[in-house]
C-alpha cells in the first residue's frame, strides 16, 4: 500500500513507523500498557482496515485510522497522546 505524505511524496506503508508511534504515545500515558506485540497486532489491523479502503492513502488517513483503532480497543489515553504527539 502506498501513502502520500504531507509533502506530496509517495512512499510504501511502513508498519514499523506505526508501531513506533503507538509505543511512544503509550509510554507517555498512565493506566494503559501496550506491549510491542500488541502494537504490532494493532498496526496489522490498521493496515488491513486501510487496504480495504483505497490503493493510495494519506498520512492523515493513517493517523485517523490509528486513533480510531486505539479508541476501539480500549486505549483512549494512548489515542489522545498519539494525536497530540503526531501534530
Amino acid at each position: 500500500m502506498k501513502v502520500t505524505k504531507n509533502n506530496g511524496k509517495v512512499v510504501l506503508f511502513d508498519e514499523e513507523k506505526v508501531v513506533s508511534s503507538i509505543l511512544k504515545a503509550n509510554r507517555e500515558t498512565s493506566g494503559e500498557k501496550i506491549s510491542e506485540k500488541k502494537a504490532h497486532v494493532l498496526a496489522d489491523e490498521i493496515f488491513t482496515r486501510l487496504t480495504d479502503r483505497v490503493e493510495i492513502i494519506t498520512t492523515q488517513d493513517v493517523r485517523a485510522c490509528t486513533a480510531e483503532i486505539l479508541r476501539e480497543k480500549g486505549f483512549p489515553r494512548t489515542e489522545e497522546k498519539y494525536l497530540t504527539y503526531k501534530k
